[in-house]
């Protein structure tokens, strides 16, 4: 939210529209899924074995790193050629939403 905020009012004169969307929607897919990590966080007090839930921590947090902060980084340097990370991230985000349905059948190990 705080990066949000801050490419909203201190980045809005130096950086470009489209460069200010990408920072938005990095904020929009780390603040939903740092929510989910947070509900993992919890179930995992409550079942620390249950494998599925912490493959798809895993696979939250690698998301976000490379989705949203591929965009950020690439939002703050204009180096365009790192978007070619930010499928990357998707697809890891995807991964961890597969395993977080996967294990909401399973029962815990």
């Amino acid at each position: 939210m705080a990066i949000g905020a801050f490419a909203a009012h201190a980045l809005k004169g130096l950086l470009p529209s489209y460069a200010l969307l990408w920072v938005d929607t990095g904020v929009k897919y780390q603040m939903l899924h740092g929510g989910v990590l947070l509900i993992i966080a919890f179930a995992l007090k409550q079942w620390p074995h249950w494998q599925g839930l912490k493959w798809a921590a895993l696979s939250f947090l690698l998301g976000i790193l490379l989705f949203s902060g591929s965009l950020y980084i690439m939002a703050a340097t204009q180096i365009k050629a790192l978007g070619m990370i930010t499928p990357i991230g998707g697809v890891a985000l995807l991964v961890g939403w597969l395993c977080l349905l996967i294990a909401a059948f399973k029962q815990p190990e």
